[in-house]
């Protein structure tokens, strides 16, 4: 996939459906464990069943959805116990992400960490929904991997922060303080758009720990 600054890319239809519906399975609006009809989706989204199929797909290679001989493909359930998992990745590839983040943003990509930055300290952010909140954090966190540059890195670490985010959906309302969470995105966002590298992977590192006391907690 050709990748450019941030805010001009031009993406495939199949690319446009994966997006669509892994964000669907991501803040569980596609239920866990719920049936995955291609008609539907296609329906849904617009689009012809071709690039729906296409990006089930990359889905299934992500573990966000199952396929079944003779039942049918599924949204995967979301199991706690893999937890510990995503996290012991998260906390060797955050710190890392965060810190080349630092180094290597362009312009374009600063001005898009600052805009996020603007939006998390405008003082709205008790009034706003979970799942307004939510889709904040993901906007931050994806931000952050795109200034890594490095198209690998971004993309594991976009596929683990899906699953840990499908985690934190289905406890979200045991989590009062979520706008709490998603405010420590600001230090670390002006960490990375003042090239701090040293500060920006410690405070990355001290979010993904906070991230998975806050779970363990609400269980």
């Amino acid at each position: 996939m050709k990748r450019t600054e941030p805010g001009v890319e031009e993406i495939s239809l199949a690319e446009r459906a994966y997006r669509a519906i892994r964000d669907r399975l991501v803040m569980l609006e596609i239920r866990p464990g719920a049936p995955i009809s291609e008609d539907q989706l296609a329906q849904s989204l617009g689009l012809g069943r071709t690039p729906v199929r296409e990006a089930l797909k990359r889905l299934q290679y992500e573990r966000l959805i199952a396929t079944y001989p003779r039942r049918g493909t599924f949204a995967t359930e979301v199991n706690i116990t893999d937890l510990a998992h995503i996290s012991e990745v998260r906390r060797q590839l955050e710190p890392m992400a965060a810190a080349q983040a630092a180094r290597r943003a362009t312009d374009g990509h600063r001005a898009a960490l600052t805009a996020l930055l603007d939006e998390l300290e405008d003082g709205t952010a008790q009034q706003r929904s979970a799942d307004t909140l939510m889709r904040l954090d993901l906007q931050v966190h994806r931000a952050v991997y795109a200034a890594t540059r490095n198209p690998y890195l971004e993309d594991t670490l976009v596929h683990y922060d899906n699953l840990a985010t499908r985690v934190w959906c289905l406890f979200v309302d045991r989590l009062p303080g979520m706008a709490g969470h998603i405010g420590e995105h600001g230090p670390l966002l002006r960490a990375v758009i003042a090239g701090d590298a040293d500060k920006a992977a410690e405070l990355a590192d001290s979010h993904v720990d906070g991230f998975e006391r806050a779970i363990r907690a609400a269980i």
